[in-house]
């Protein structure tokens, strides 16, 4: 068996690399000057660096972190360190899949309530899925937790959910990470909400969201469609990976199965009494290899046969492909969803058998929408915790895989950064990956994330402005997009 070759990667490693080393040579001067003005960084993660090329709070009007706000939450984040390991190193130790996360689910809540928190399970639909609310004093009802309308809650100030998943995958358990995405969801909550105790912030709530089922069943779809994001004015979350960035490429997807039916007959005997449905799951297998010569860089299409028949002298009359459909672009994605249709509807005309089309099996993901401006303000926090965020466009859009928040960035402004947690050709969903998940890195990394996200969250109750210039460029993207009335 050949090893694949890994130029492509180690080009990709030296561009990286190169970009990275000018981002930190400014971001050196940039940490200094907040270091003179009074605003060392608190604490110190493991990433290395400073803050995103370009800078830049992401709102024309206040926004400096380095702040007393800033000091208040990196403490509360790092007197929780011990906790957000434990937790952690907990959902490691007992990985779940897809819907099935009951014992981390449990563990979340056990640590939000050790902490005086309240929480609703089943949140939208979803067994697994579970909320929780911090609310500043006197700022009336909220339509989150079911006791108010939408327009109650915008009158008292934004709601900025922060989203922890702890899905694992099957046979290799956290390779995403997902542990520690969990652990920094709910640090970063829980800093959060010790801020708005406070009494110091803007009006509004702050709403940690238990979202399982990440790993291809796209819980988050699940629990929109189930009403868990009504009245969310953004949200925020952040996610393990070899490198620090402050956005990153992220590919919808679509997932389908055809299932050619034709008759079954003798092999030797009587062949021409058939109609061989493994030869059209052949003949679409081999157009999507042509087809891919047409499509455009931002698209990628993958297929397994699942089934094929069972015996060489039986002419099979099943056959089943597995397909996933993927685009960086939403109307891409739809597109070429027409033309795998087009393959397979050919394959089997060809072959003379009937094929059944199933589309979507788990609902569809779109690409992430990466908010610039809230993806600024958190890489500023980045730099006061030593690691350097770097800016959307450096990693290769070609390197890029799905996930259920593509969804939640079509209906509201949000972000989904990455945050380093191993050496860079550590990557995800390995087991190599999983191992990263369970060490002081991952821990560092939690705690870090965990104080970027809290602050990003309660500078949008802080600053209007920050979230109004959010929403503006949200807007001027595209706006809301709700997948299933686009993709159904």
């Amino acid at each position: 068996m050949d090893t694949p070759s890994t130029a492509y990667l180690d080009h990709t490693r030296k561009l990286l690399d190169a970009r990275a080393a000018r981002a930190r040579e400014r971001a050196e001067a940039a940490r200094a000057g907040a270091a003179d003005a009074g605003g060392a960084p608190a604490g110190g993660g493991s990433g290395g660096g400073a803050s995103s090329e370009g800078g830049g709070s992401g709102s024309g009007a206040g926004g400096d972190v380095a702040s007393l706000s800033w000091e208040r939450i990196a403490a509360d984040a790092e007197e929780l360190r011990g906790e957000l390991r434990d937790l952690a190193f907990d959902l490691h130790d007992h990985p779940e899949e897809a819907f099935e996360e009951h014992h981390a689910a449990a563990a979340l809540a056990q640590l939000l309530r050790a902490h005086g928190h309240r929480v609703e399970t089943g949140v939208g639909g979803l067994p697994t899925a579970l909320r929780a609310v911090a609310q500043t004093p006197g700022g009336g009802t909220s339509a989150i937790e079911g006791d108010g309308d939408a327009g109650d809650a915008r009158d008292a100030g934004p709601t900025v959910a922060i989203l922890a998943e702890y899905d694992a995958l099957p046979g290799l358990g956290h390779g995403c990470g997902h542990n520690i995405i969990a652990a920094a969801g709910v640090g970063a909550f829980l800093a959060a909400a010790r801020e708005l105790e406070r009494g110091v912030t803007g009006p509004g709530r702050i709403v940690l969201l238990g979202t399982p089922a990440e790993e291809g069943h796209t819980g988050k779809e699940h629990m929109i469609r189930g009403g868990a994001f009504d009245g969310v004015d953004a949200a925020v979350m952040v996610h393990p990976f070899g490198y620090d960035l402050a956005e990153h490429a992220w590919v919808g997807r679509r997932t389908m199965t055809a299932t050619f039916r034709g008759i079954s007959a003798h092999a030797s005997s009587q062949p021409f009494m058939g109609r061989n449905a493994l030869d059209a799951a052949t003949l679409a297998y081999q157009g999507f290899g042509l087809l891919r010569q047409q499509m455009p860089p931002s698209d990628r299409l993958h297929a397994v046969i699942d089934s094929g028949g069972r015996r060489p002298s039986v002419i099979p009359d099943e056959a089943r492909l597995s397909v996933y459909v993927r685009s960086l672009i939403p109307a891409a994605l739809r597109d070429l969803s027409a033309r795998v249709d087009d393959v397979l509807l050919g394959a089997a005309r060809m072959a003379g058998v009937d094929v059944e089309l199933d589309w979507d099996i788990h609902p569809p993901s779109l690409p992430v929408r990466n908010n610039h401006v809230l993806a600024r303000r958190w890489a500023r926090t980045q730099a006061l915790r030593g690691r350097t965020a770097l800016p959307g466009g450096i990693l290769p859009d070609s390197l890029a895989a799905s996930t259920d928040f593509g969804n939640v960035s079509h209906l509201v402004p949000g972000i989904h950064p990455m945050i380093k947690i191993g050496p860079d050709d550590a990557a995800l969903h390995t087991a190599r990956f999983a191992e990263c998940s369970r060490s002081g890195a991952g821990v560092d990394a939690a705690v870090d994330a965990a104080a970027g996200l809290a602050q990003v969250a309660v500078d949008m109750l802080n600053e209007p402005e920050l979230l109004a210039e959010a929403r503006a460029e949200f807007e001027a993207a595209g706006g809301r997009l709700a997948v299933a009335d686009y993709l159904g």
